[in-house]
């Protein structure tokens, strides 16, 4: 594609939204923007320096001498690459009672507009519709069973070593997510009216990036 374009994908955890966009991102040419790993990275940062994540004073503090970046398929924070460590489930467990905090998601929120103001993107989230995008060329909601979601989430747990976790306890876990994530105040999970709805439960990841680029591509 020629012209600039900007692709918003949202969706609760596990629904495969970053999975989805970043083949998506690869196919159009644009840049994949997970706009989670940039809460994931600043809530990875918190529990190493011992921040309490009630102290909404220190972690804004903590904020402002923080940077989060993309390169080439990396995630950057403070100039390292943190791909692995911000999927730590430690990260999964606390990154909602982050994400929630007005004044964090204002701030990044401004980074993100930033950074779709200067080249094509495909940006995955939870108010990218809604807020952080909300003029895209093309708005997708991504959504799965809790079940399939808690599946997924478990299997790839296990692939990276963690061992004392039960499938019953990950969907708790994103059950709880789905909660604080659909009821904050500021910027609450919610499907944008323009958005294709895409439900992945049955589907290969193939198949939902084929639907997805046939609206795309007006096939």
């Amino acid at each position: 594609m020629n012209k600039r374009i900007t692709i918003a994908i949202d969706g609760p955890a596990g629904a495969g939204k970053s999975t989805i966009g970043k083949i998506i991102a690869q196919k159009i040419n644009a840049d994949y923007i997970d706009t989670g790993a940039m809460y994931r990275a600043l809530t990875l940062k918190l529990i190493e320096n011992n921040i309490d994540l009630n102290d909404t004073y220190s972690l804004l503090k903590e904020l402002n001498n923080t940077s989060i970046d993309f390169r080439n398929g990396h995630i950057y924070l403070d100039k390292k690459i943190v791909d692995k460590q911000i999927r730590e489930n430690i990260v999964s467990q606390n990154v909602s009672d982050v994400a929630k905090i007005k004044e964090v998601r204002e701030e990044l929120v401004k980074i993100q507009q930033n950074i779709a103001s200067q080249k094509s993107v495909v940006m995955d989230g939870r108010d990218i519709g809604t807020v952080v995008l909300p003029n895209a060329d093309f708005k997708f909601f991504v959504i799965a069973s809790i079940h399939e979601r808690a599946k997924r989430r478990f299997e790839d747990l296990v692939k990276a070593g963690e061992k004392n976790l039960t499938i019953e306890e990950v969907e708790d876990q994103i059950s709880r997510r789905d909660k604080i994530d659909s009821t904050r105040e500021k910027s609450p999970l919610t499907k944008s009216d323009d958005a294709y709805e895409i439900d992945t439960t049955n589907k290969s990841i193939n198949e939902s990036v084929d639907e997805i680029l046939k609206i795309i591509e007006g096939r």
